[in-house]
């Protein structure tokens, strides 16, 4: 049984920001059916800290951790690896407080700018890791390090450089637009060998670049999607680094993400209005009538309900969406909306929002209550990003039989079956997909979903079909641990 230290920036349900922390918290317990133990590292920030009953003090943990090792000096200060459980994770928590004890956000300090010395924060997180990886703490030993995105990206580089011998190594992409870039000045506080600031290492365009270093020394390399995957080896969704992709290609895997179906569960939900099942869809219609209460829409059950939550970015290309919500409420639809991100967008749904009251309603922010009503009662989720890795949002849609419509990128493209005229036949179709992912492909697509929505026996089937698609954690798990099983074996 493969032994595997995770290294993520956040984690479900101890700190979350986005997808990141759900497959953090996810992959673990799904690995662990497939016979893979896992133990993550993670910052100790504050939120962490209250969840693993406190810090280390003397050498001892207080609370249910336990010191496993101790940094007399970690970029600026000590640190302690705190061995801990929380929410059934097994964990070691990086209590630093120099580093991490910090209010809000785990990235952004108040005023929404990033935290000045993000980049030595997370070179702790990369070292740290890599030095437990390496068994610099007796009794924990790793056949694997796992780095998750650009904040851990480090982990690989550092084990890369390490004199030993070293555990196996993966970096998994979540987003390649995030890439951990900054000023070469950087370079000489990571305490890395100058062999490491080359073409081949973290230089990038002259900036270190903390994604492009993992990508280059990582034994293995992957993403969140098949479809993802294929796509960062081209110049359009490569973000730069897709020569390098390229020739990585042999190490590069997409695995699609999957997600807690304990969390997400119509029939167990205590978050929602009314409990459902794919067997008692009836009940869904107290959820749509909880949400439209919530949002302040009118209380219409044969209004398509169509709904948005979503970070507020052009990723995701809901600046598509506004021109598009007076002919979505011209034909009849709500529009609910539940986000946050850049100010414009944030201003252009509220004005929508103050434009159609009782139509469209808009939440700015993140409530994760609303976001499980959201799904529970909306009839529609649109998802038309430019590029989606993977999306977790419009699996949740698929479990809640919110049919979903999703530009046809990236894992939207790996979970969504098209309801074109042959899977409607075929008894398939599980949402609507388009391209190309512009203001008219999107105006199609909304057509396509308001006729849908008026031939009820279809839309009942598509919601069927969507509630029955597997968005288990299930496969994924098993495809990770023959990725590591191929890994050790290619390392004997």
């Amino acid at each position: 049984m493969a032994r595997v230290l995770a290294v993520a920036s956040e984690i479900f349900p101890l700190v979350k920001t986005g997808g990141l922390g759900d497959v953090a918290g996810a992959l673990p317990l799904a690995l662990a059916a497939a016979g893979v133990e896992v133990v993550t590292m993670v910052p100790g920030y504050p939120a962490v800290m209250a969840a693993i009953g406190g810090a280390a003090i003397g050498g001892a943990a207080t609370g249910g951790g336990e010191a496993a090792y101790a940094f007399a000096d970690l970029f600026g200060g000590p640190a302690t690896v705190v061995r801990a459980r929380a929410a059934g994770l097994e964990l070691l928590v990086l209590d630093a407080p120099h580093l991490f004890d910090r209010p809000g956000n785990p990235y952004l300090a108040p005023g929404g700018a990033e935290w000045f010395d993000n980049a030595v924060r997370f070179a702790g997180l990369g070292a740290a890791a890599a030095a437990i990886g390496a068994g610099v703490a007796p009794g924990l030993s790793f056949d694997i390090v796992h780095a998750h995105d650009w904040q851990a990206a480090l982990a690989p580089v550092y084990l890369r450089f390490h004199p030993g011998s070293r555990p196996g190594t993966v970096l998994t992409v979540h987003n390649l637009a995030f890439q951990g870039r900054y000023p070469a000045a950087v370079f000489p506080r990571l305490g890395l060998p100058e062999a490491a600031f080359g073409i081949d290492g973290l230089e990038f365009h002259g900036d270190v670049s903390f994604l492009k270093g993992g990508l280059s020394w990582a034994d293995r390399v992957t993403t969140v999607s098949p479809t993802y995957a294929r796509e960062i080896t081209g110049a359009v969704d490569g973000m730069g680094l897709d020569g390098l992709l390229r020739q990585r290609a042999g190490a590069l895997t997409g695995i699609l993400n999957g997600i807690d179906e304990d969390v997400w569960d119509p029939a167990r939900d205590g978050l929602i209005a009314a409990a459902f099942s794919r067997g008692r869809l009836g009940k869904r219609g107290l959820n749509k009538a909880g949400l439209q209460q919530r949002m302040g829409l009118e209380a219409d059950p044969a209004a398509l309900l169509a709904g948005v939550v979503s970070r507020m970015t052009e990723q995701k290309g809901l600046d598509l969406l506004v021109p598009l919500i007076p002919g979505l409420v011209a034909g009849g639809a709500q529009l609910a909306v539940l986000g946050s991100g850049e100010p414009a967008m944030e201003r252009a749904f509220a004005a929508a929002a103050s434009a159609f009251p009782g139509r469209v309603g808009c939440v700015l922010g993140y409530d994760e209550p609303l976001a499980h009503l959201m799904q529970a009662g909306c009839d529609a989720l649109l998802v038309p990003s430019r590029f989606e890795p993977c999306g977790l949002t419009q699996m949740y849609a698929l479990r809640y039989g919110t049919v979903p419509v999703v530009a046809r990128v990236g894992g939207l493209a790996d979970t969504v079956i098209d309801a074109n005229a042959a899977a409607l036949a075929a008894g398939a179709a599980t949402g609507i997909q388009f391209a190309p992912v512009t203001l008219d492909g999107l105006a199609e697509a909304l057509g396509r979903l308001l006729r849908l929505w008026g031939d009820r026996p279809a839309w009942a089937r598509v919601q069927r079909n969507a509630m029955a698609a597997d968005v288990s954690w299930r496969k994924p798990a098993a495809q990770y641990a023959a990725l590591y099983d191929s890994l050790l074996q290619g390392r004997v």
